[in-house]
């Protein structure tokens, strides 16, 4: 009702399960789809994993707190992003237009309890990817660590004394050099090498 009721979002179909969802996209063209976690027969992971695969629309995962473990699985299985189903209407139908548009949805309150949550299953720091970071030039570093705090490209702006263009140059490059996809997987990348720690504060070093 939420999304029906905007003058710009068509809700083209709905499933109650994975299995279904698969079906009902190889008949009906969609842009974004909206996808829970746990589901009867097939869950939203592997909905995820074999909608991307397909190069089929962006999805955008919606998650209880309890379940955030499997949101974090589904963002590497290729989601676009995720939101607490406790987002507001307001939050849910930006997250859309964001992905829809190519962004990626990194609500920072989210991140911070789903990385948090998961901050066990990490891995430490003999596992980092130290390669893959050496690529990246002081300041790719620097944008990469706030990425992963949650910060939009105007607060790095700001915070950097840079432009936005700038930013997203540096994004860009990011991306590129560790063979990323999105700002999603940027934000898993930074916690999983140790970029960055679960709980540590915006202006630690």
């Amino acid at each position: 009702m939420v999304l029906d009721a905007q003058p710009d979002i068509d809700v083209v179909g709905e499933a109650a399960d994975g299995v279904q969802a698969l079906e009902l996209l190889r008949a009906t063209a969609a842009d974004v789809v909206l996808m829970d976690v746990r589901m009867p027969r097939m869950d939203g992971i592997e909905a995820t994993r074999r909608v991307v695969a397909a190069s089929g629309p962006k999805v955008v995962i919606l998650t209880t707190f309890d379940l955030d473990e499997y949101a974090f699985a589904a963002i590497k299985a290729g989601a676009g992003g995720f939101l607490l189903k406790d987002a507001g209407p307001a939050q849910l139908i930006e997250a859309i237009k964001a992905v829809h548009s190519g962004d990626a949805v990194v609500a920072p309150s989210t991140t911070k309890r789903l990385l948090d949550r998961f901050a066990l299953h990490l891995p430490d720091a003999q596992e980092r990817a130290t390669g893959a970071l050496e690529s990246l030039t002081e300041r790719e570093g620097e944008v990469l660590r706030l990425v992963a705090r949650g910060m939009s490209n105007a607060e790095i702006a700001a915070r950097l004394y840079v432009s936005e263009a700038t930013v997203k140059t540096h994004m860009g490059r990011i991306l590129m050099k560790l063979g990323l996809r999105d700002r999603v997987q940027a934000v898993v990348f930074a916690y999983e090498t140790g970029l960055v720690k679960s709980g540590q504060r915006d202006d630690s070093p």
